[in-house]
């Protein structure tokens, strides 16, 4: 929501409730100079001040300011897409979609619940390939099964590369991700 939004609404607000702005600046203990650049667009009140107005028109913060959430399928692509950094280091395939979901999960549609299926998928293929990479340095020191174990931890690189490309294409197509098998960390 814009500036000019905002001040419309408020202004409407006060008017409705039969306030002038000298009567919403005493009860909101804010200036009236502070009022009237609100009410021009000229600032957006926040915080306590958007408190304060919001409490002396009998009404919520969310009221005055509408939380719409956007709808931007490049920041889902790019969340998607920023589990490839699990190939330089596997835990980089959980920090970074989890410091992209964090900070816009609640401003893009559909981020949220991407951002948890791939968190889950992420963790639990990190956590199996840790389990893995033991097993394979553990017989590595006997002389056991090394070359089965490598072939194996291939093939989990691979399987979580295409479930990415996968997942990309169907995010593009909108249709509904697919991260199996994942332990529901994140619910």
């Amino acid at each position: 929501m814009d500036t000019s939004e905002i001040s419309q609404r408020i202004k409407d607000i006060r008017l409705k409730n039969g306030l002038s702005q000298e009567q919403l600046a005493n009860e909101t203990g804010l200036n009236l100079r502070t009022i009237q650049r609100i009410e021009n667009g000229e600032t957006v009140p926040r915080g306590d001040s958007l408190r304060r107005i919001a409490i002396a028109l009998k009404t919520s913060p969310d009221e005055l300011i509408d939380w719409k959430m956007n709808e931007d399928k490049n920041v889902l692509t790019v969340l998607t897409l920023s589990q490839l950094s699990f190939i330089a280091f596997p835990i980089l395939g959980i920090l970074i979609p989890l410091i992209i979901w964090i900070l816009q999960k609640d401003k893009i549609r559909g981020v949220d619940s991407l951002g948890k299926k791939i968190l889950n998928f992420q963790i639990s293929w990190t956590l199996f390939f840790f389990t893995l990479f033991f097993f394979k340095f553990f017989f590595l020191v006997f002389g056991l099964f090394f070359l089965s174990i490598s072939t194996l931890i291939l093939i989990f690189y691979g399987y979580n590369i295409f479930i990415i490309v996968f997942n990309t294409i169907l995010n593009r197509s909108d249709k509904q991700a697919f991260y199996k098998p994942s332990y529901p960390i994140l619910k």
